[in-house]
């Protein structure tokens, strides 16, 4: 009698590990960067890290601006992720889309002059990010008929 207990909530805690993963996955596929902009996601990756940690360590930005950043470092520190990180492509592509995700909310909070005062890469790259956060779409304004 226990050991059939214990076995359904094995079953039970595997299938909702099982749908959460799903449901993180699916996630990640509707927030994605589109076409080419996700390749430019792993381009300026690095430079995005180094852009993410400078903010979260600047105290004049939101509280819970730093607070996304510093979950957003935890997570990429932590060695399990999503999509496994030795499929190639699509393992980094997962960090990429999170990344891109949380710099969006990060951008519209703290503003385009943070990201710009703290990004460390070139010219081409800060243009990246700018598409990659969709602010060229908001600062061109809502489109004509």
């Amino acid at each position: 009698m226990i050991g059939s207990w214990w076995w359904d909530l094995m079953i039970g805690v595997a299938a909702a590990l099982a749908l959460t993963w799903l449901v993180l996955l699916i996630t990640l596929l509707v927030v994605r960067p589109r076409g080419r902009l996700l390749r430019e996601a792993l381009r300026v990756l690095p430079d995005v890290l180094r852009l993410v940690r400078r903010l979260a360590a600047d105290r004049a930005l939101p509280r819970g601006v730093r607070v996304r950043l510093g979950l957003l470092l935890a997570y990429l520190a932590f060695p399990i992720d999503l999509i496994p990180d030795f499929i190639p492509v699509l393992g980094y592509a997962d960090d990429a889309i999170i990344v891109v995700a949380v710099l969006r909310g990060v951008v519209r909070r703290a503003g385009l002059e943070a990201v710009r005062a703290h990004w460390p890469g070139t010219e081409d790259g800060f243009a990246a990010v700018v598409r990659l956060t969709g602010l060229d779409r908001r600062a061109a304004g809502p489109a004509s008929p």
